[in-house]
This record gives structure tokens, sequence and C-alpha cells, in this order.
């Protein structure tokens, strides 16, 4: 109840500036009269939700099709990260040929990729969104899980070795425990990251009942308080894995400072 209680008063500031501002969006579009074209209303954006939520443009269809499309792009392009990241934590002398391609891939634009994928993969099929969600998700897995396992303290592993402990035992008893806190954060920025990619996949074709293309085909109808629903619901989906990810961390390492609410002291 404790844990409860401090976490409502820790979001509550949040709760409370987001209904301002859904208030203050409704009363200003009522106010100057916004064309819905420009700015729909939230009470407009949700009457749209709510009416196509399994018809029309079936929303909800849509929503679990771009889910499993990013929760795949997730998993593929995080056991990447990890493989390439403890490759190059064993083996130090690798850094200097996959970094550079490392870096190339993240700095490849979305919008080049995701027509490439499509061909390569097919339109309609979700491997092709799958890919476009891992080659987001590849980078900050890898560059924050390689920086969690290389960067340990020099005397924690000069410990180890006292007690002729080997590589496989330095890894799992040092290195992956340090890297674990990294790893949780690169899994914070890559569920977004995964279901923004999902979403442009889909823009550039694949399955009618995809969020991606429920919103090009409502904006080309200039239905755009579909849109904003469908841009409502991705949302809501990536506040969900982010909340899934900061639950398994809590599990996971209970003992780490930022999961304790507290400061590292230096």
């Amino acid at each position: 109840m404790r844990r409860a209680g401090g976490a409502v008063r820790r979001y509550s500031p949040a709760i409370v500036l987001f209904a301002l501002l859904i208030g203050t969006w409704e009363a200003g579009v009522r106010a100057l009269d916004v064309r819905g074209f420009i700015l729909p209303a939230p009470s407009a954006i949700a009457t749209a939700l709510l009416d196509n939520w399994d018809s029309g443009y079936q929303i909800f269809p849509a929503a679990r099709v771009t889910l499993y499309e990013a929760l795949g792009g997730l998993a593929m392009g995080t056991s990447l990260g990890l493989a390439v990241a403890f490759v190059i934590s064993r083996f130090p002398t690798s850094r200097d040929a996959i970094l550079p391609v490392a870096v190339a891939v993240n700095a490849i634009p979305i919008i080049a990729f995701a027509p490439l994928a499509n061909n390569w993969f097919g339109i309609q099929s979700p491997i092709s969104k799958m890919a476009v969600a891992a080659s987001l998700v590849f980078f900050p897995i890898m560059i924050n899980t390689l920086r969690g396992l290389t960067q340990v303290e020099p005397s924690a592993i000069e410990l180890m070795r006292s007690y002729a402990a080997g590589d496989g035992s330095v890894t799992r008893h040092l290195r992956i425990p340090n890297a674990l806190p990294f790893f949780f954060t690169g899994m914070k920025i890559a569920t977004t990251l995964a279901l923004n990619g999902a979403v442009v996949g889909e823009y550039f074709g694949g399955l009618t009942v995809a969020l991606g293309r429920v919103v090009v085909g409502s904006a080309s109808a200039l239905r755009f308080d579909i849109t904003w629903s469908a841009i409502v619901v991705v949302s809501v989906m990536g506040i969900a894995l982010y909340l899934a990810v900061l639950a398994i961390e809590q599990l996971a390492i209970p003992w780490h400072p930022s999961v304790r609410g507290e400061e590292r002291t230096t």
C-alpha cells in the first residue's frame, strides 16, 4: 500500500498537467472555432476513436497488427544488439571494425530503409515492418549494453581474478549485473522506437488493417479526427510498453539505486 501511495504521489503532477493540457486544448479549439482539419478537439478525437474502434477504420484490429510488428522488431533488434555488445566486450579488438558499421546502420534514414525492407521481405509481410523497427532498436540496445559490460570497476575485476575467476565467471557475476541498468535504459528508449518504426514501415505499404495505413487513409480522406485517434492509440501503446519495461526492471534489479529511488554517491 505504501508503494502504491508513493507511485500515486509521484505521478499525480503528470496526471494533473495532462488533464490541464487536454482541458486547455478543448477550450481553445471551441473558443477560437478551429476547423477540425487543422486541429480537432479532444472530444472529437475520442468520438472518432469509439466510432472506429472495431468498425470503419478498425482501429483496434489495426493496433493489434502494429503492436505485433513492433514487438517482433523489438525482439529482433534487442537480440542483435545484445549479441554485438557481448562480442565487442569479449573481443575488444573487434570494436574498431564493428562500431563504425553499427553507427552507419543507425544513421540510415528510416524513410529510406522502409521501402527497401518492403522490397526485400514483401510489402504485405509483417517481417518488413519488424526489420524497420529492429533497425531503430538495435543501436540504443547495443551501445547501452556495451557501456555497461565494459565500464566495470578495475578493482572489482582484479578482486575476481585474485580468486582465479575466469572470463565466464567475470562476465556472469560482474559484467552482466553491471550492464543490466544500462540495458533497461536502452529498452525504455527502444520500445517507443519500435512502435515508430512499425508505423513508418506501414506508411509505405502493407496490410490495410494497421495503424500506419489508418493514418494514411484517414489523412487522405481529410478525417484528421481519426488520424489523431490512431496517434493517441500509438502513444498509449508506447506508454504501456515503457511501463512494462519499468516493471520488469524493478523486478530484475531491485538492488540498483535508480530502482530504489536513491542517488549514486561518488
